[in-house]
């Protein structure tokens, strides 16, 4: 567990630094102002992370790090205010950037895995994709439209 530990808390800080970056270029948020907001974020993530392997529930670690940043910042809880006080200095996308980033380079690592699931995944993704989209704007359609805004 310490391997690991170890191993998280660096991409927790090569992921912090980047999204420091992003958000200062693409948002103008100084480091500074966002860097307690982000170590907030790594801190819960990185507390989800072992929660997953300390507890023998089969749930995703996404699960148990919701539910610490849920009880974290519950209206009321000691430090909740702080809480989101830092991190809305901190935008999404500067969050959502390395993480899909990271995301592709785990995929295109295992590209040959990737390949051996044959041209009928592509194809299904595809489609899994389109009607997401077209679901979407159908629904986005629909409710501006009820609202008169279009």
């Amino acid at each position: 567990m310490l391997k690991s530990l170890k191993e998280w808390v660096l991409v927790f800080i090569i992921i912090g630094a980047i999204m420091l970056t992003g958000n200062w270029i693409g948002y103008d948020v100084l480091p500074w102002n966002a860097l307690p907001g982000i170590a907030i974020l790594i801190g819960i993530s990185l507390a989800g992370l072992i929660v997953h392997r300390l507890l023998p529930f089969q749930l995703p670690s996404i699960a148990y790090i919701g539910i610490i940043g849920l009880i974290l910042t519950i209206p009321g809880m000691p430090g909740a205010e702080q809480i989101v006080m830092y991190t809305t200095e901190v935008n999404l996308l500067a969050i959502a950037t390395p993480i899909l980033a990271y995301a592709g380079v785990s995929i295109g690592r295992s590209w040959f895995d990737f390949v051996q699931l044959g041209w009928k995944t592509i194809v299904i993704g595809m489609f899994v994709l389109l009607g997401t989209f077209l679901g979407s704007a159908v629904i986005a359609e629909v409710i501006l439209r009820f609202q008169g805004i279009i």
